[in-house]
């Protein structure tokens, strides 16, 4: 561990001393919205000025001033976010159960896991083994992109518990511009889990680099990243009454040890290894066009408004480059690999054995390279043009390979979409964005996805609303590793899936000022695919509706501080398609300023609680959440996890010190959130990340 933290160091001043005095570019906010000129609320003390213009713009001021973006996956367009410098509730950044406990676990730091909220569940892109890991891996549309005036380092490391049994992360960010539009950095993360209860550790690791050259006709960003994760499987322990009634157990504890809990696997493994190269990138055409600004001493920085007005002696004028059309291209070459071994297995514990009745030894390999090639009419370059339109043609090819009896069988796939996108980004009340592609060949044959989303921003007396609206409507074959996978326990080839048809309305409305908001949609599935009680891929022909509704509203009395989240969801088919109907979270706290107000202190505790329900179970054969099997129905929830915890922000220094499930061993035990896997017990936690500008 020692080795690895004076390696990020020693890079990331490596990075620094490299670094180059320079002069970056800056997005504009609208003061009285606190939003830029895409509608994404901001961090003040973070904007930049302009983000396109970046010929025009100087910094004279020494102080770092930096802004962050992430990118659409398909066409490359930015999305401004805040700069990763929040202080509050830091001490929850590290959860794998997540920031509001959404997620159900396996208990240990990177290990697999799932959304109870299912109106946040994803796609299986890149691959189903690799989605239960989304607290780890890391998609291109996740990736942040950063252009500072200074280099930008930051330094994060996590640890609970001892060198026997706890966990450590430590996560490195780096980035420097080179001149006013070329930026670089690296990203460097790494987990281990040694584990609470036998045979469960984890060891996450992932490297990247990336770059962005942001100028007036060419703009490219690209990143690769390599991930590896491995992960020791235990199976969950071999009886829950260690944990709920440990007096009725052997010898009339009345607690185990978590250590000496039997668990159902050894020597048992499985590994994931992913790596892809995403590049987009786009050549702008337009003209140039005289600004003209009147500096006068009564009314500074007044642009003139006609040309045939006799311009004072203190005009400033300067030009600006206007985009009409972008040519856009993007690719990514993906390659993700999964094994799974056992060397010793429990006779039962698996209903077949295809290959080898002793041990097995699983492993697939998943290759694709997507090209998109898009033509866009930009919003915005004279008054008629009111939003951006954009085409585009799609082309992927995949190769997967599977187990076979007597050698490797491949299958490759090719899928080819034609798209397009309506969208208005620009103004500060109304913004939209319309897209959607359509199959034309081979495996895209009959498939399309149209997504929509609107914003509308508007005053209400001294207060200002945000209203929301998305939905999609889409008609796309199942992954294909739901269609196809051979392994030692688990074999199936399901030529005659049908398409899932999706459609999905939802509502947010957004009050600052009250500290309120409200989202609420529906769902609509036919064709549902999942993993049914024999952990094998299932469709359900008939209808499944989910309904959802999400309200959070916080509360303040002084420096006393009250958070509060509450979901409601309903499932038409519980069988099928099983959800908590309630989900809570609370975090109540003191937050304050002292020492001379450079210190911000936050002490509190918080709560996370959902309601009974039959939760899907985990098989380690294939790394997958499946219906749990008729003859072992086990309920979860029910069951408070309380947290107590010292958040601390000193300048540029976060710090937080946890007592994670502070109530453990209190009134019923049943902390599970995944059956059979129970969560850790109670475990301090500490955390630490600087942020340097130099």
């Amino acid at each position: 561990m020692r080795r690895i933290v004076l390696t990020y160091i020693f890079l990331s001043i490596i990075g620094i001393l490299g670094a180059v005095a320079q002069t970056t570019p800056f997005n504009r906010m609208d003061p009285t919205t606190g939003r830029d000129q895409f509608g994404n609320q901001v961090d003040p003390n973070t904007l930049p000025d302009n983000l396109e213009d970046s010929t025009n713009t100087e910094i004279q001021s020494i102080p770092p001033k930096l802004y962050m973006w992430r990118l659409s996956e398909t066409l490359g367009d930015r999305t401004i976010i805040p700069a990763d410098t929040a202080n509050l509730n830091f001490q929850n950044t590290n959860l794998v159960e997540g920031m509001y406990g959404h997620y159900n676990y396996l208990g240990n730091l990177g290990s697999p896991r799932l959304s109870r909220i299912f109106f946040e569940r994803r796609d299986n892109e890149p691959t189903i083994f690799m989605e239960p890991f989304s607290s780890f891996f890391v998609r291109p549309d996740e990736v942040k992109f950063t252009n500072s005036n200074v280099p930008f380092t930051n330094l994060t490391y996590y640890k609970a518990g001892n060198k026997v049994n706890g966990e450590e992360r430590f996560k490195s960010y780096f980035s420097v511009n080179a001149n006013k539009r070329l930026a670089f950095g690296f990203n460097i993360d790494y987990l281990y889990g040694r584990g609470y209860y036998q045979n469960q550790s984890t060891s996450n690791f992932n490297a990247g680099i990336f770059a962005s050259y942001i100028g007036n006709k060419y703009q490219m960003q690209a990143v690769y990243n390599n991930f590896i994760m491995k992960m020791n499987e235990n199976g969950g322990i071999q009886d829950d009454r260690y944990i709920t009634r440990p007096e009725d157990m052997a010898e009339g504890k009345k607690e185990y040890e978590s250590t000496t809990i039997p668990v159902n696997l050894e020597q048992t493994a499985n590994k994931n290894k992913d790596f892809y190269v995403y590049l987009t990138h786009r050549y702008r055409l337009g003209f140039t066009r005289e600004t003209t600004t009147v500096e006068d001493a009564k009314t500074p920085g007044i642009a003139a408004a006609n040309d045939s007005i006799p311009l004072p002696k203190d005009t400033i004028i300067t030009e600006e480059f206007v985009p009409v059309t972008s040519f856009i291209h993007t690719i990514k070459v993906e390659r993700a690999r999964h094994k799974f071994s056992s060397a010793k297995e429990t006779e039962g514990q698996y209903p077949n054995a295809y290959f080898d009745e002793v041990a097995s030894r699983d492993s697939t390999t998943a290759f694709s390279v997507k090209n998109v090639f898009g033509l866009a009419l930009l919003e915005g370059f004279n008054k008629y043009a009111k939003a951006g339109l954009t085409a585009y043609i799609s082309h992927k090819f995949s190769r997967y390979e599977l187990m076979d009896t007597l050698s490797r069988t491949r299958f490759d796939e090719q899928e080819i979409f034609v798209g397009g996108e309506l969208a208005k980004r620009q103004g500060k009340t109304l913004h939209y964005n319309v897209n959607g592609e359509i199959g034309i060949m081979d495996k895209a044959l009959g498939q399309f996805r149209v997504n929509a989303d609107l914003d509308l921003n508007f005053r209400l007396w001294k207060d200002t609303v945000n209203f929301y609206a998305r939905g999609y409507v889409s008609n796309t074959l199942p992954s294909f590793y739901m269609r196809h996978y051979h392994s030692n326990h688990y074999y199936w080839d399901n030529e005659n899936m049908n398409k899932e048809f999706r459609t999905r309305v939802e509502g947010e409305l957004n009050i600052d000022r009250w500290k309120t908001n409200l989202r609420a949609g529906v769902e609509n599935i036919k064709n549902y695919t999942y993993f049914n009680q024999s952990a094998m891929p299932a469709q359900e022909s008939g209808n499944i509706q989910v309904l959802s509704a999400t309200l959070k509203q916080d509360f303040r009395l002084g420096i006393l501080h009250l958070d509060n989240e509450v979901t409601w969801q309903k499932s038409s088919n519980e069988t099928v398609l099983p959800l908590p109907q309630l989900s809570l979270y609370h975090n109540l706290y003191l937050l304050a300023k002292i020492a001379k107000k450079v210190l911000t202190v936050q002490l509190g505790a918080d709560v996370r609680y959902f309601t009974k329900y039959n939760a899907p179970a985990y098989t380690p054969a294939i790394q997958q959440f499946h219906l749990q099997a008729a003859d072992d129905q086990v309920e979860i929830g029910g069951y408070p996890i309380v947290n107590v915890y010292a958040n601390l922000h000193l300048k540029r220094t976060r710090i937080f010190a946890m007592m994670y499930h502070v109530n453990a061993g209190m009134g019923k035990g049943n902390y599970f959130l995944v059956p059979h896997y129970p969560i850790n017990p109670r475990l301090f936690k500490i955390g630490v990340s600087w942020n340097f500008y130099d």
